[in-house]
């Protein structure tokens, strides 16, 4: 059994979205052993900074939020596509050759995974992509990406998988992980009422033969 951390490393010279200042974390030591008997850090952090998962009302206004979160939906199968051949945008003749089902839970793999500072020009799924695997009733779909999206007038991709109530994860780090079937565990921070929670994403390869 092989366990990878696919989660990106919180820290305070992360890669942020755009490379916005206020995107980055924020650590403040509160208390040190110079002052009390014990050492505390406070952090300041967006919640879409790092490995995260969307909620509608990130996008929808009155949306739902990680209030209606069915957390037996984040420990399942998922599917890696190596998709790293993809120079821009991931579309759906990208997706129709590759065996997506209903139900699927799909992690595409693709250049921005091997990337440690912000491109402004990542690969992202679009819309027509989001399109077809809303009609394939997927459960959820995640990428490498601090976005699902870019350069998309109104965010048609967020809204076409947040219409049919498919998860979108942002932020994976799959270098080095291999086209194939896991079990997926993404813990995420309990927090109320947000439109985003942050995600510890384990992958487990296990024989699914």
């Amino acid at each position: 059994m092989k366990v990878y951390d696919v989660s990106m490393t919180i820290s305070h010279d992360i890669q942020v979205y755009k490379n916005k200042e206020d995107k980055k974390p924020v650590f403040e030591t509160t208390s040190n052993f110079n002052q009390q008997n014990v050492y505390e850090t406070k952090m300041c952090m967006n919640l879409h900074t790092g490995t995260h998962m969307d909620f509608p009302l990130h996008m929808v206004r009155g949306g739902k939020t990680s209030d209606t979160l069915d957390l037996s939906k984040l420990i399942r199968k998922v599917k890696v596509f190596d998709l790293t051949h993809v120079k821009e945008e991931i579309t759906a003749g990208d997706l129709e050759p590759l065996d997506i089902q209903v139900d699927d839970f799909v992690l595409f793999k693709t250049k921005n995974s091997y990337e440690e500072t912000f491109n402004f020009k990542f690969v992202y799924l679009r819309k027509d992509s989001a399109a077809y695997l809303a009609a394939k009733k997927v459960a959820g779909v995640g990428i490498d990406a601090l976005g699902i999206e870019r350069d998309q007038e109104n965010h048609p991709t967020h809204h076409i998988l947040m219409d049919q109530e498919i998860m979108i994860i942002e932020g994976l780090r799959l270098e080095a992980v291999e086209e194939k079937t896991y079990m997926m565990y993404a813990l995420p921070i309990k927090i109320k009422a947000v439109e985003a929670l942050p995600l510890s994403v384990i992958l487990v390869e296990e024989s699914y033969d």
